[in-house]
């Protein structure tokens, strides 16, 4: 049975999609600097945005990180007043996080921030492009063994 290899980098959709990645992250990195946030602290801010009342696990896993690290996320935002935990948990052990006011201004600036960068790193596609791109790329995490 003849195993097949990748081949050449450059013609691998795997790799170019993470020089994607990498550029997008880089790029958002830059953008949040100014606002005193991380990728990981920004994207906490905008999944409790859409969803108050997340745990830690849920933010973790949502946001592509370990507990640990949501946890250290979690901290830094609350010491900013951006967000608020209870001391207690409600029910269970979960302690459900939620946007001050401050969390909220914060992250209409930084939403602002990154959308400017995905409007610039995909520039190139029209908006009908982009719109494929985003449907091919749910499609193959759809057929994906870890989704």
């Amino acid at each position: 049975m003849e195993q097949e290899v990748v081949g050449d980098l450059e013609l691998s959709v795997g790799y170019v999609l993470k020089q994607v990645h990498a550029a997008l992250r880089t790029a958002m990195d830059e953008a949040l600097r100014p606002l005193d946030l991380t990728v990981p602290q920004y994207a906490c801010l905008e999944l409790l945005g859409q969803t108050p009342g997340l745990s830690n696990s849920e933010l973790a896993r949502r946001a592509f990180v370990t507990r640990q690290s949501m946890n250290l996320v979690l901290r830094r935002l609350q010491e900013r007043g951006l967000l608020t935990r209870p001391d207690q948990a409600p029910h269970g052990r979960a302690l459900p996080s939620e946007l001050t006011q401050d969390g909220h201004a914060m992250l209409r600036e930084a939403s602002m921030a990154v959308r400017a960068v995905e409007k610039q790193l995909f520039s190139p596609l029209s908006r009908q492009q982009q719109l494929r791109l985003r449907e091919d790329l749910t499609e193959c995490l759809a057929s994906s063994p870890t989704s």
